[in-house]
């Protein structure tokens, strides 16, 4: 878990000094932290709620996460620091055809995000720790995984978007209402950024 933790904090420093892709640097580390966790075998899906009902709230968690996003940036727009970190965020897309953009960034790195943060992170910790110490702690060292980013808009996003993730993990026991949620939050942060 630590060494998945490190190295998604390593990638986003490479990213943030441009010397790595985000498309590439954030699909092969969250990607094989991903591989890595369902190898474990300790993933669960939704044990404590059915999955469509588990599918439906991350849905409507998504819809609400993006509502409650285009409203933050719309109130802070004039804080020039967190615009012009949003402009630099959405500029990592130029040049990448908005199909690609999707299925890497929602499909895979969301998916794969979920799946390791909230899967085995979360899920491990819970062994030995209670269910909501373990997903805060899990939170915690998400949003300390995405601080080398220098984003505004990444940390932000991590503090924020990590709670809701983990609380629907915590909720549902597994991960299917999460990657539902962080899917569809990405991908109409994609499609219709709000700025």
């Amino acid at each position: 878990m630590a060494a998945g933790g490190l190295a998604v904090a390593v990638a986003w420093a490479l990213v943030a000094t441009r010397r790595a892709s985000v498309w590439i640097a954030m699909s092969v580390v969250v990607g094989g932290a991903a591989i890595a966790a369902l190898a474990t075998g300790t993933v669960d899906l939704s044990p404590d709620l059915a999955p469509v009902p588990a599918a439906l709230s991350g849905l409507g968690s998504g819809l609400a996460l993006y509502a409650a996003t285009r409203v933050f940036v719309s109130a802070v727009q004039g804080w020039r620091p967190f615009a012009h970190h949003v402009e630099d965020l959405y500029d990592l897309r130029r040049g990448l055809p908005l199909p690609l953009a999707l299925i890497l960034a929602a499909g895979v790195v969301s998916a794969a995000e979920e799946i390791f943060w909230r899967g085995l992170f979360q899920g491990r910790l819970a062994m030995s720790l209670s269910a909501l110490a373990a997903a805060g702690l899990a939170w915690l060292a998400y949003v300390a995984a995405n601080l080398p980013s220098t984003s505004l808009p990444i940390v932000a996003g991590a503090v924020v978007s990590g709670a809701v993730w983990g609380a629907l993990a915590l909720w549902t026991g597994g991960v299917l209402a999460s990657v539902v949620c962080h899917s569809v939050w990405t991908g109409l942060m994609l499609v219709r950024p709000p700025r």
